[in-house]
């Protein structure tokens, strides 16, 4: 209980401390890039402070001096932190719930992610067609095809959204399987417990020639590839 009250106590103290310079220095400059480098800081920081332990795999598998679209499965709060450690620069689809947690919010504005209102369509195709621009201007993205985070830490059905932004602009996809961030900080805790998170990165998935009609492809060979990388209790129930 100590280990996770302190932990809290020290991100937020960064959080709040680190964080209003570098939204200042954004603001003035148009560079969010300081604002990536010191939530990535932060991050590193709470996962060691959580005694949160990363078990990597598979992290030469990434395509080099392309965009990519990472997707990972989604089974706790503790994954943004611990694979945006593991990744190399990335924007995220976030959920605009996020958008409206103080300094952190502004951070995410500043660093170019997209805003995606999942009972809205009509926005979330226009975070997609942002997606597919952002992509061919030679940003790589993060992003969770079940759309939201699991109950219980099994896979949940996938969305199709984020694989017509991939086969739009032609971008491979490196499946990622996230493994144990169930136990450290299930759905609807707000601190995580000391464990291991295994992080296993799988061959990329080409999209390039391929059109969105061929998008059921690319999401059984995505869906199949996380699931290679899971425990037993981590797959559906039925699949």
């Amino acid at each position: 209980m100590f280990r996770a009250f302190l932990t809290t106590l020290v991100t937020l103290a960064y959080v709040f401390v680190m964080g209003p310079p570098v939204l200042i220095y954004a603001a003035i400059t148009g560079n969010g890039d300081p604002v990536y480098k010191v939530g990535i800081l932060g991050a590193r920081m709470a996962l060691w402070l959580a005694g949160a332990r990363l078990e990597i795999h598979g992290r030469d598998r990434i395509p080099r001096g392309r965009p990519v679209v990472f997707m990972a499965n989604h089974q706790s709060n503790c994954d943004p932190p611990a694979l945006l450690v593991s990744l190399p620069p990335v924007l995220v689809m976030v959920k605009k719930e996020f958008y409206r947690v103080p300094v952190i919010g502004r951070g995410m504005v500043a660093c170019g992610f997209i805003c995606v209102d999942r009972r809205n369509r009509e926005q979330a195709l226009e975070a997609v067609e942002k997606g597919v621009a952002a992509l061919k201007a030679g940003k790589s993205f993060l992003v969770y095809p079940e759309g939201t985070r699991s109950l219980d830490g099994r896979l949940q059905s996938f969305k199709k959204g984020v694989f017509v932004m991939a086969l739009k602009a032609g971008a491979p996809i490196v499946p990622i399987s996230v493994s144990g961030s169930n136990k450290i900080m299930p759905k609807g805790k707000f601190v995580m417990r000391p464990g291991r998170v295994r992080i296993t990165f799988h061959e990329p998935v080409p999209t390039e020639g391929l059109r969105v009609e061929d998008r059921q492809v690319i999401i059984d060979r995505v869906r199949q590839a996380i699931l290679a990388g899971l425990e037993k209790d981590e797959w559906p129930v039925k699949q």
